[in-house]
This record gives structure tokens, sequence and C-alpha cells, in this order.
């Protein structure tokens, strides 16, 4: 009586579908990355299966029908799915711009407020230290009551 081989049978099997699943994914990926169409008939021929297998596989499928679809709505779009932003993506960026908008207003008023403190001090030591003068006039005209009382 012959040994039992078919475990090595079922093992080559499932090593020749991982394959033929690595070819078809990578593939996928390829097209994606260069911006070209993905269709069922690309990843095919890219992968050297057939399409009816690609049918058969519900995964790839649906990210070929996914791909093809997107590919239809942005044809002029040479950027890979995967580097696409989502909607969530935008949302994210979006809050994190207000809110650093709104911080950087806060530190703007702080700042403002800060100046007008400090310009309020130098202004305070300022008259502090040189009191304006009585009668003393308008420096670009003269003093007023020197040049009434000489006329």
């Amino acid at each position: 009586m012959r040994a039992d081989n078919t475990q090595h049978i079922v093992d080559a099997a499932r090593r020749r579908s991982e394959y033929t699943r690595a070819k078809a994914i990578q593939a996928l990926r390829t097209l994606d990355a260069a911006g070209e169409p993905v269709t069922f008939e690309t990843v095919a021929k890219r992968a050297g299966v057939s399409r009816s297998w690609l049918y058969a596989q519900p995964d790839l499928r649906t990210e070929i029908e996914q791909l093809r679809a997107a590919h239809r709505r942005e044809p002029r779009s040479p950027v890979p799915a995967r580097q696409r932003t989502s909607d969530a993506s935008l949302l994210r960026r979006l809050e994190a711009a207000n809110a650093r908008i709104r911080r950087l207003t806060e530190a703007n008023q702080q700042l403002r407020e800060q100046l007008a403190h400090a310009l309020g001090e130098q202004r305070a030591a300022t008259t502090r230290t040189n009191p304006p003068r009585a009668g003393a006039g308008n420096p670009r005209r003269g003093n007023s009551l020197a040049s009434s009382s000489l006329h």
C-alpha cells in the first residue's frame, strides 16, 4: 500500500493559491500607485491570472470595483487610493487648523495687551522724569506766549 501524500498536494495547492493572491494584490497596488485604471482586465493581465478567478475572490473583487469607481469619478487624479485624503482626515486637519488659529489669536491678544501695558509704563516713566513745562507751546511754532508778547 502506498503512503498517503495528500497533505503534500494540499500544501502545494495552498501555496499556489497564496502566491496567486499575492500576485493579484501586487498588481492591484502597482496599478493604483501608478495612477493607471484598475479594472478586472488590467489586474488579470498584470498578475497573470484569469478574470473569472478575480471575480471569485470577494475581497479582491470589492477592492477592484471601488478603485475602478474612484477612477471613473476622478480620471485626472493620479494619486493612489491609499494616499487620497478621506473626509475624516480632512475634518481632523480642519479641526487642527482651527485650534491653531484659536491659539494664535489668543497669543496675539496677549501680546497686544503686553505691548499696551509696556507702552503705558514707558509713557508714565517719561512724564514722571520730564514733566511738561508750564507755558511751553508747540515746539515747531515756538513759544506762543513769547511770540505774542513781542508784537
